[in-house]
């Protein structure tokens, strides 16, 4: 038997590898745009940035440093210049469709980061595997701008897998719709009507405002908030306001809010400050053509009957008088049952200037 030449001696030393096979090595120089590893073969492995990550302009010098142990996978054994081309990135999609894969059977909850915001939903990536979240599984409400979304981590669960055709499928819209259900369930657990708590405004419509109370919403109606007139909710609260309200009503998942706290009632204490005889000041909130409605306090309207404008004969209120002119007047009658109270100012003039009125005509 020959002996065998050092050089061959030397190769024989090298393990085999072959196209498809995982090695380990060690990293011993690191470039932006590549890694160099020591994979105990005859020749270097190399990592390319495409072969690392999917991000084009990562450099690779942030993520990894000489002496690092890395797996990769062999993608060539000679690369044209006598080098191993190897992939990470590959490795990595495989272990990630691993992991997708496990998570689809057990329905496993994941979170990742959104990796690109698509024309029709989400981009997110478990361990270089691309999963697509639809964008309508991506919230539990209308979404119209994605975009909010991008670089953000978000959980999900995987409800279609098929990696031969590149169909993984996310899904985080049931999550949301699971917690929302039992937030719900523990509110309502604990509140009951006549509960004072407080709630985030969540939308206001031209009707009311709808509050989170975390866990379910409620519904303050324009007619609920405040004892007095409002004329829009948009001009008393906008969407993130913290406001304290009463639950006035619950109809099975319906919560009823009101801010007319019984306390603040402006008719507690009517029947001394609106008694029969009282001279008061008000404002004009509206007309009829038998009278106008005079603001007396926030939530106390009186009637002053166009017979009681003048003591000459007005045709009607608007001939007059006009909305939110402030005028003086005398309470005449006082219905704290009914909440009805009349004015006149008639009742004001002297004996002097009926002479007047009368001379005059």
């Amino acid at each position: 038997m020959s002996e065998m030449s050092f050089e061959q001696m030397l190769e024989e030393s090298f393990k085999t590898i072959r196209n498809g096979e995982v090695v380990e090595g060690t990293v011993i120089d690191v470039k932006p745009d590549e890694i160099v590893l020591n994979i105990g073969y005859k020749s270097d492995g190399i990592i390319t940035r495409n072969e690392y990550t999917n991000e084009s302009n990562l450099d690779l010098t942030t993520v990894v440093s000489v002496g690092d142990s890395m797996e990769a996978k062999v993608v060539k054994v000679n690369d044209g210049e006598g080098q191993v081309l190897l992939s990470y990135k590959r490795l990595a999609a495989e272990k990630g469709n691993k992991k997708l894969e496990e998570a689809f059977e057990n329905q496993t909850v994941l979170t990742a980061k959104v990796a690109q915001v698509l024309g029709g939903g989400l981009s997110v990536v478990v361990e270089e595997s691309r999963v697509f979240i639809p964008a309508s599984l991506v919230s539990d409400t209308y979404e119209k701008d994605l975009n909010k979304y991008k670089d953000q981590e978000i959980e999900f669960v995987i409800t279609e897998f098929n990696p031969r055709r590149r169909r993984v499928i996310g899904d985080r819209k049931q999550l949301l719709v699971a917690k929302k259900a039992e937030l719900q369930k523990e509110l309502f657990s604990k509140i009951s009507v006549g509960d004072v708590v407080e709630g985030t405004v969540k939308n206001v419509t031209d009707f009311g405002a709808f509050i989170d109370l975390g866990g379910a919403d409620g519904l303050l109606h324009i007619s609920e908030m405040s004892w007095g007139r409002v004329e829009s909710p948009k001009k008393v609260f906008k969407v993130d306001d913290v406001v304290r309200v009463f639950i006035k009503d619950i109809n099975d998942t319906k919560i009823a809010l009101s801010m007319k706290f019984p306390e603040d009632n402006p008719w507690n204490d009517a029947a001394n400050r609106f008694a029969v005889g009282t001279v008061i000041k008000g404002k004009v909130a509206r007309m009829t053509d038998f009278g106008a409605f005079v603001e007396l306090a926030p939530g106390v309207d009186a009637l002053l009957h166009v017979s009681q404008i003048a003591k000459e004969h007005i045709e009607k209120p608007a001939d007059v008088l006009s909305v939110g002119q402030e005028i003086e007047a005398q309470i005449v009658d006082f219905n704290e049952d009914d909440k009805k109270i009349s004015l006149s100012m008639k009742a004001l003039f002297s004996p002097e200037d009926e002479e007047e009125t009368a001379v005059e005509e």
